[in-house]
């Protein structure tokens, strides 16, 4: 059976996540708040992020960057862009 939560990105319920993304209270909060939806949409930003800004999860700055990120993507908020990037219709 699916859990459903009001997801905070689209504002509505929908499904939400099987576990918790992350480990201790950011994952749980994730785990409460986001929808299976959102969180596979930021894993596509995600991915066009790292590849298009050449960044290394080795590197501390740049996890707090894409944590940052996702919480400005999650909530709606003005977040990066690969640059360039043109989505598809």
């Amino acid at each position: 059976m699916s859990r459903t939560v009001f997801c905070r990105k689209f504002q509505q319920d929908l499904p939400g996540l099987m576990a918790p993304p992350y480990p201790g209270e950011k994952g749980q909060e994730l785990f409460m708040t986001v929808s299976q939806k959102a969180w596979g949409e930021w894993q596509s930003h995600q991915t066009m992020l790292i590849n298009e800004k050449q960044l290394s999860m080795a590197n501390a700055e740049h996890r707090k960057y894409l944590q940052d990120q996702m919480d400005k993507f999650l909530s709606n908020a003005d977040f990066d862009r690969a640059e360039g990037y043109v989505p598809s219709e």
